[in-house]
């Protein structure tokens, strides 16, 4: 951790979050059940072979992780679900029709006790939070109330395990700023926004899913087309006292198709984070675990050549590697309860 200095002092910064979520993220999207087991099941690999490689070169990384898999069993999981829960227009949405078994060694899609153990003893690992249910904060049905009771039950699982929740991811990203003064009644200082740029702005699931700003995100993995950059530090602090960490890129999985292209896709990557060393940047890579089950080895392998790149940005311009708490703290950022 670097000493406290004014934000136009502060280094570039490499800042990973991860979406931990198992099978609770990838509900209802219409993939072959099959597949999806394969790809859950294969991000229990990825999860420990990642940790060790975060330790191997000091990295931070904050872990954004749905709260129903912190549950050892099924009668934990029902003593902290909400009585208060969302009634989204869309019922394939809600977590709570689905089905899940007794505990962890008879359904590893759903609970992940052991995982997040790992990740909590793991140096420099930051917990945070992707809500209780995978809640989603802008989809019509739910609301304000719905979602303190969802945040308060991610919180209480959470303490369980003596793990304090200071940020949250949203499931699909979906912040909704009416809802920042329950955040910061829970304690939260930082949350994940996404990059300021016309491809990512979206509500809604269905607006996300535009082609054209989907075929931009894509290209942009490989190319600078313009629509994203690394967050200065001044942009970081919110007024109400909330760290926004924005993010700068989503880490891809391998796509077998584009393989001939993953030299240029490692460069785009080992560029914009030397832009942001150079620049006194944040430069904020987020990715799902289960995006990497069906290839572990070579999807860590990518990251193993990124954070090579990252070692010697932080020799060459002292660029460091923060959790999004971590960049929330620097950037003098306090919620109006904490001051």
């Amino acid at each position: 951790m670097i000493a406290r200095l004014p934000v136009s002092e502060l280094p570039g910064a490499l800042v990973l979050s991860l979406d931990f979520e198992l099978h609770w993220g990838l509900r209802g999207n219409g993939d072959d059940p099959a597949a999806i087991r394969a790809r859950v099941l294969g991000a229990r690999r990825v999860v420990p072979m990642l940790l060790e490689l975060f330790e191997e070169y000091g990295v931070a990384a904050t872990w954004a992780t749905v709260g129903m898999l912190f549950a050892r069993d099924h009668a934990e999981l029902l003593r902290h679900s909400p009585a208060v829960r969302p009634s989204y227009d869309d019922p394939r949405l809600d977590a709570y029709r689905e089905e899940v078994g007794e505990d962890e060694s008879t359904d590893p899609l759903h609970y992940g006790a052991e995982l997040i153990e790992r990740i909590r003893r793991t140096p420099r690992q930051e917990i945070a939070t992707h809500t209780f249910s995978h809640y989603y904060c802008n989809e019509p049905g739910q609301d304000a109330r719905a979602f303190a009771c969802d945040l308060a039950a991610a919180r209480s699982i959470a303490k369980t395990r003596d793990v304090p929740i200071r940020s949250i991811v949203f499931p699909r990203n979906q912040h909704n700023p009416d809802y920042d003064p329950l955040l910061i009644d829970a304690g939260i200082v930082a949350y994940r926004g996404v990059p300021d740029s016309w491809a990512w702005r979206f509500r809604t699931a269905r607006e996300s899913a535009g082609p054209l700003k989907r075929a931009a995100r894509l290209l942009d993995s490989y190319v600078n087309v313009g629509i994203t950059s690394p967050l200065p530090w001044s942009r970081v602090a919110q007024p109400n006292g909330l760290a926004n960490v924005a993010a700068t890129t989503m880490l891809r999985p391998l796509t077998p198709r584009l393989r001939v292209f993953e030299p240029l896709r490692l460069r785009r990557i080992t560029g914009a984070m030397t832009a942001a060393a150079r620049q006194r940047r944040i430069f904020h890579i987020w990715w799902h675990p289960h995006n990497f089950g069906a290839r572990p080895e070579e999807n860590v392998a990518f990251v193993r050549a990124a954070l090579r790149h990252f070692a010697k940005l932080r020799t060459t311009y002292g660029m460091q590697s923060l959790g999004m708490a971590e960049v929330a703290e620097l950037a003098g950022c306090w919620p109006e309860r904490e001051r």
